[in-house]
């Protein structure tokens, strides 16, 4: 399967762009293609876990509404960070509180 290269918008004459040009606010143009943009990057606050609190019970993943929590043979592993937008539906869904919310630029 061939590999797909990552989209840019070429961008460097858009003051001259007419309204045509410029693409529909809030379209998807490509199917598949969300991997490639990485939303996590204006987010405050990340959530973190404590591997001892948690009991891998995995509701953490089913609510996560961007896909963050990375799961490996039925364990909770961490978080995908490039996509985490904070906003603490994890933590607060988190049944042995295994999972808190701290402020942005901290320790991984």
């Amino acid at each position: 399967m061939a590999e797909k290269t990552k989209m840019k918008w070429n961008i460097k004459d858009i003051e001259n762009w007419g309204w045509k040009k410029v693409p529909m606010g809030a379209t998807i143009q490509e199917a598949g293609n969300a991997a490639y943009y990485k939303t996590g990057g204006w987010r405050t606050e990340k959530p973190v876990v404590d591997k001892e609190k948690c009991t891998n019970c995995l509701i953490c993943w089913i609510n996560c509404p961007d896909a963050s929590i990375m799961v490996n043979d039925t364990k909770m592993e961490g978080f995908d960070y490039d996509h985490c937008k904070g906003c603490g539906i994890c933590a607060k869904v988190c049944p042995p509180k295994a999972i808190e919310m701290q402020p942005e630029g901290g320790e991984d």
